[in-house]
């Protein structure tokens, strides 16, 4: 797929929607899973024609704020379009870890439901005028990254599936022959939420349910490494978070490359 150069999407991007120069388009976009209202927002190129592969974006466990449409925006900048989904209903976004904590934890505890709300945004996505239903894949961060590894294990029809500092860990692991998407997974060493331990035992998981996947591990890079924000969220609220650009520009590029590999596979 053609890429678009990031220099020019930046210079015609228009943030917070249309305008007669942008290229890349926002939008906010409602829909709705087992009766819960789902506020979404789909990112894509208006200057590209015909239908092209659809991304999903699962947000941190802050909810689906600006750093998940930031990415779509980038997805978007790639030639892809992506959505970036709501996980919690009602466009739920939370401004502290024990919030955080709470919704986060109702979707680990169940997982019909979490199961539901992300196949009602790929749904969604499949839908839209620009995508080819037959490619779609999800990136997902922190918890997100933990959601779309649990969709893979569950045989979600993807082509890949990229988590960046997601949640390596399952009471559910995946079964040999289930996973349809290829996986890609980014930790950092220094992330006392995953550890070596856990990266291991997904390694197991992987080989043994068959998978083809691969996992990259930054040294000395800490929990939610890709976002800027997170220097300011540690402190403020002691968590053992940070930012690490390094890690970030790297997996970024590593998820472009698997993005252009699992849409060409055949």
């Amino acid at each position: 797929m053609k890429e678009l150069l990031l220099a020019m999407s930046m210079s015609i991007f228009c943030l917070g929607g249309p305008s007669a120069y942008a290229a890349v388009q926002g939008t906010e976009v409602v829909y709705e899973a087992d009766g819960t209202k789902l506020k979404g927002y789909i990112a894509y190129d208006d200057s590209i024609k015909g239908k092209r592969p659809g991304v999903l974006v699962v947000h941190e466990w802050w909810g689906q704020n600006e750093y998940a449409r930031k990415r779509a925006r980038m997805l978007a900048e790639l030639g892809y379009t992506a959505l970036a989904v709501d996980m919690y209903g009602n466009g739920k976004v939370v401004d502290n870890p024990d919030d955080a904590r709470k919704l986060a934890g109702e979707l680990y505890s169940n997982l019909p439901m979490e199961k539901a709300r992300f196949e009602a945004a790929m749904h969604l996505l499949r839908k839209h005028a620009t995508v080819n239903p037959d490619e779609i894949a999800a990136f997902g961060y922190c918890f997100g990254g933990s959601v779309v590894l649990n969709m893979a294990r569950m045989g979600e029809d993807l082509k890949g599936v990229a988590s960046f500092h997601g949640g390596l860990g399952t009471a559910n692991p995946a079964q040999p022959g289930a996973i349809k998407a290829h996986i890609i997974s980014f930790s950092g060493d220094a992330d006392p939420t995953i550890g070596p331990e856990k990266v291991a035992a997904f390694r197991l998981e992987m080989e043994h349910a068959g998978a083809d996947f691969r996992v990259v591990t930054y040294p000395g890079a800490k929990h939610a490494f890709t976002n800027p924000a997170a220097d300011v969220l540690g402190k403020k609220f002691n968590l053992p978070i940070a930012y690490d650009a390094k890690a970030d520009k790297d997996s970024w590029e590593q998820a472009r490359v698997f993005l252009r590999e699992v849409f060409a596979a055949k």
